[in-house]
Formats: C-alpha cells, sequence, structure tokens
C-alpha cells in the first residue's frame, strides 16, 4: 500500500494553516469537480485524492496522527506493508484495529462519499477506519459539505427595449427568449426611456443551490414625429392657416387618446400654445392621472396667391398704415 502525501496533493508546506489547507483545497476542488469537468475520469479522481486530503488535514486529531504515520511510515513498510506482526500500526486505524476496507465508488460524482464509506482510498481506511459508515465528521458534519460550492446568486442580465411613444402611452407587452423559454413583459401605460424593470429569477442560474439571478430591462422611447415629450407633458405642433389664425375659428387635432376640437383665438401669432389638459402621458402606475398636452400653434402664410387676392392683401395692408 503506498504512503499518500496528502500536503503534496492540495499544494500546500506542512507547516500550513487551516485557513491556507482550506483555501488550497477550494480552489482545487471548484477546478476537478465533476459538474465542471464532465466524463472526465482523471478530473474525477483528482477531485476525489484532493476531498480525501482534505478529510485528513482540517480535522486537527486526524491530522496529528497523520503527520505521525508520516514519520514512522518507512518503520511500517519495513514491517510488512501492511501484515498484521511487526509494526503497531492499529493507533492510527481510528478505532478499527487497522482492518481495512476497500469500496468502489459508483456514486454520483458529486457525491464521493457513499454511505459506506466509499471514495476513499484504501490508504485511508487502513489508517482512518470508514467513518463509523455514515459519511459524517467527528463533528457530525455532512463530509460533503466541504467540497460543495458555496451558495451565490445567478448573474444578473441586461437588455435594452425600445417601444413607440404610443406603445408608451397604451402599454404594451414583449416576448423575451432566454434559454429556450418565452417570457413575457408587460409594460404598463406610462413607460419612460430610462425606465428599468426587472423580472425575478429569470437570469442566470445560480451555483452551489444559489438563487437565479434576475433580468434588467431598460425601457427606450423612440422619437415621435408628431409629439415630443417633456416630463409627462407631450407637445405638437398644428398648423393654423392664415384665415383661421386672423379671424379666429376651430380646427381639429390628433391626441394620443383619439381626435379632438381645439379653439383658436382670433390674432393668433406663430409659437402660441394651447393647454389640453389630461391629454398628455399617463403616469405609469398610477390608474387615472395624466400630464398635459401643449398644442405650439404654426400659422401658414399662404402661397401662389393669385392676382385678386394679392390686391386685396395690398388694400389690408394700406388700411393699417
Amino acid at each position: 500500500m503506498q504512503y499518500k502525501d496528502y500536503y503534496k496533493t492540495l499544494g500546500v508546506s506542512k507547516n500550513a494553516s487551516q485557513d491556507e489547507i482550506k483555501k488550497a483545497y477550494r480552489k482545487l476542488a471548484l477546478k476537478y469537480h465533476p459538474d465542471k469537468n464532465p466524463g472526465d475520469k482523471k478530473a474525477e479522481e483528482r477531485f476525489k485524492e484532493i476531498a480525501e486530503a482534505f478529510e485528513v488535514l482540517k480535522d486537527p486529531e486526524k491530522r496529528k496522527k497523520y503527520d505521525q504515520l508520516g514519520a514512522d511510515w518507512k518503520k511500517y513498510e519495513h514491517a510488512g506493508a501492511g501484515a498484521e506482526g511487526g509494526f503497531d500500526w492499529s493507533q492510527f486505524a481510528g478505532g478499527r484495529g487497522g482492518r481495512r476496507r476497500s469500496y468502489r465508488y459508483e456514486g454520483d460524482p458529486g457525491d464521493i462519499f457513499s454511505e459506506m464509506g466509499g471514495g476513499f482510498s484504501d490508504f485511508f481506511q487502513a489508517f482512518f477506519g470508514d467513518m463509523g459508515g455514515t459519511g459524517r465528521t467527528g463533528a457530525g458534519r455532512d463530509s460533503r459539505d466541504f467540497f460543495r460550492q458555496p451558495a451565490s446568486k445567478g448573474q444578473d442580465l441586461k437588455a435594452d427595449m425600445e417601444i413607440s411613444l404610443y406603445e408608451a402611452y397604451h402599454g404594451t407587452s414583449r416576448i423575451l427568449n432566454v434559454d429556450r423559454e418565452k417570457l413575457r413583459v408587460q409594460i404598463k401605460p406610462g413607460a419612460y426611456t430610462g425606465q428599468e424593470l426587472r423580472i425575478r429569477g429569470k437570469g442566470g442560474k445560480g451555483m452551489g443551490g444559489g438563487q437565479s439571478g434576475d433580468i434588467y430591462i431598460k425601457l427606450k422611447v423612440i422619437p415621435d414625429r408628431q409629439y415630443s415629450i417633456d416630463g409627462h407633458n407631450l407637445i405638437k405642433e398644428q398648423p393654423v392657416d392664415l384665415y383661421t389664425a386672423v379671424l379666429g375659428g376651430r380646427v381639429q387635432t390628433d391626441t394620443m387618446a383619439g381626435k379632438v376640437n381645439i379653439t383658436i383665438p382670433e390674432g393668433t401669432q406663430t409659437g402660441n400654445k394651447l393647454r389640453l389638459k389630461g391629454k398628455g402621458m399617463p403616469l405609469y402606475g398610477k390608474s387615472g392621472l395624466y400630464g398635459d398636452l401643449f398644442i405650439r400653434l404654426k400659422v401658414l402664410v399662404p402661397g401662389n396667391l393669385s392676382e385678386e387676392e394679392k390686391q386685396l392683401f395690398r388694400k389690408l395692408r394700406d388700411m393699417n398704415k
């Protein structure tokens, strides 16, 4: 039976502290874990060796026995390399009288210690027993806990999404494909540029039993040809013919909620604004609350005048001198 140098297995010195041993173990265990090396038998064997070394060196009592065994190994080897006579090695056998057991590992690669102690080498079984057949350490803790990956939350995923002003006003929905799963994203009325939506638990998968990450979707409202946005208010330019601007009248205009008639005062100038209360953007998440719509008037000067029309305008000009 070959002596196993557990310090060498973990890549630490014989004077290493418990923290150094634990740190070295975790680094190697993560590297060679079967879940990260599917089908790789060499990695699986290496993983079992690392776990076995840590099982001994993490326990001060076992480590003390192991260090003593290391110093006396040659004596034991010369005494018969495992024979019952000669060197008295029962002191290392963990109360099992030195009887050696061998178990073939056939379980889940993520569970290298089976209920009967499978996964430990003959060397370990000969000198430390089979853990009482329970798969637990002297402290009563499941030995698998020492090489499980620490629980950590999965990665959050981020995405940008563009919607039209009409969709932002009325609300809409989108279908996202995430890891072959279709997710419907509901967008309420009043959505705005820069708003971030959160879908819980649909991001990257957690590690070691940790919860999955989230998906964050940042919205952008596409600029509209008719309307500009100012907070919860909308601004729209409305052309008005010269005669209506001078004499006053009624014109029809579009709003996000449908067509309405507006009154144009006499003597309207380009740039004058009309306020339509409650015709702006809905306030997100606040039913029945809306901003305002401001109509900015633009007076249209007629072109291609007939000679008769020109004469009339000249007459108006002369009357106002």
